[in-house]
């Protein structure tokens, strides 16, 4: 029975084929675990025509639909010491056949130590070298002192997991912080230029302070008492700082957009450095009566004699208030007149010129009408233009100033003129000195 169980009853082992992105350090004999326990070893291991790892598995006990496999390394310090971790499907999903695969959507390959370095960059991997570097330097001749460090390493490492454990608890508060924190930084990152440059000061500051390690010594002696005798300042500014809470949060919605603001006014102060410049050379310029210190420094002089000469400017500008009252509404004639002269005296019409000068009267005939009581008409019939006497030819001929309101010089239009200026000029002009005619 034994011989027939051996050769005929064999065994109820599957063999299966996982396809993983890359198969580093998995050698054939490497364990196949599930849950920390063994159940097959890697049979062998070949490379796919695209370049992906195909790992043959003998496992004792069937694959379940929806199995996933990772491989993973047993420690950092060997080579070669790599296992394939199964996650079984379901039990009540389909059995996987014999010789199945699972291709690269349910298989994870391990990250090496290397890959992780790789990612960065040449002056990167160069800033860890250094830190590990300045590492050794921190124990190098404190084996005692680390010894006793590397006593709390496990319980620091305990308390580790304890507070991992309580950050992933409450799942999406952790989430909702990542996701607050990945702002924040992409914050930090946008402002990577003034951090560098904060970076460079605060290392110029430091490197200053360090300069000056005796005086900084000498503060640090003197700081205790300087605190004690402020003790009480500061107990007063605690009550201060109470009071200012109100005033910060007043503050906050109008100091919201402050950055934008002092990023814009450091524009406006670097365009503002010639207005500056010369603003400067207006105030204070080398040689004498150029700038305005020097204006500042003869304007006493300058009030003295306007002391003088101003009463007598504003009693002349009083006096002439009624005369520029009057001549005010005759500015547009007087200006059409300089403006139009030259043009209605350069056109022709039938009878000349635009532009005619008549005597109005010249009182050498008169016009003789029915009853008139004119000597020169009597015993004359109407209509008759008589000669006047000599001695009557200027009798009715007065010269005087013309009183016509502004518009009168052409014929009246109602509501247009003459410009009587709301009833300023009424008793200044004579409104019906106008031409004859419609």
């Amino acid at each position: 029975m034994l011989v027939l169980v051996i050769l005929f009853g064999g065994s109820q082992g599957r063999t299966y084929h996982l396809i993983f992105e890359n198969g580093g350090q998995i050698v054939g004999g490497n364990e196949v675990l599930v849950a920390g326990q063994p159940i097959g070893s890697v049979s062998s291991l070949d490379l796919t025509d695209d370049g992906e790892a195909d790992i043959t598995i003998s496992v004792d006990k069937p694959l379940h639909e929806g199995t996933t496999a990772v491989t993973r390394a047993t420690s950092l310090s060997g080579i070669a010491n790599r296992y394939v971790s199964i996650a079984p499907g379901p039990d009540n999903a389909p059995t996987l056949p014999d010789g199945a695969t699972l291709a690269g959507d349910n298989t994870t390959s391990a990250v090496d130590l290397d890959e992780l370095f790789n990612t960065f960059k040449p002056r990167t991997r160069h800033a860890l070298q250094e830190v590990i570097k300045g590492s050794a330097t921190w124990y190098s001749g404190h084996t005692e002192g680390a010894r006793r460090t590397y006593k709390y390493f496990a319980p620091a490492l305990v308390s580790t997991r304890r507070l991992l454990d309580e950050l992933t608890r409450d799942q999406r508060t952790f989430t909702q912080f990542l996701l607050t924190g990945s702002r924040a930084l992409g914050a930090v990152a946008e402002r990577r230029n003034d951090l560098s440059a904060l970076t460079a000061n605060a290392n110029q500051a430091l490197g200053a302070i360090a300069s000056q390690n005796e005086a900084l010594d000498r503060t640090l002696t003197a700081l205790p008492p300087t605190l004690r005798q402020a003790n009480t300042t500061f107990v007063n500014l605690r009550a201060t700082l109470d009071d200012l809470d109100p005033l910060v949060a007043s503050a906050k919605p109008a100091t919201r957009n402050l950055t934008p603001f002092l990023r814009r006014l450091r524009q406006v102060s670097q365009r503002a450095v010639p207005t500056i410049h010369d603003l400067s050379l207006a105030v204070n310029r080398g040689g004498k009566a150029n700038d305005l210190t020097d204006a500042l420094r003869d304007l006493p002089a300058a009030q003295n004699r306007a002391g003088v000469a101003v009463p007598h400017a504003i009693k002349a500008m009083n006096d002439s208030q009624p005369v520029i009252e009057f001549t005010r509404p005759y500015a547009p004639d007087l200006l059409a007149w300089l403006t139009k002269f030259a043009e209605v005296t350069s056109y022709y019409d039938a009878n000349g010129h635009y532009a005619r000068v008549s005597t109005a009267e010249a009182n050498l005939f008169h016009y003789c009408t029915a009853g008139d009581s004119n000597p020169a008409c009597v015993g004359h019939s109407s209509g008759d233009l008589e000669p006047i006497p000599q001695s009557q030819q200027f009798s009715d001929l007065s010269f005087g100033i013309f009183t016509r309101c502004p518009g009168g010089a052409t014929q009246p239009i109602p509501g247009s003129n003459p410009f009587l200026d709301g009833g300023n000029l009424d008793g200044k002009c004579d409104p019906s000195d106008v031409p004859p005619g419609p």
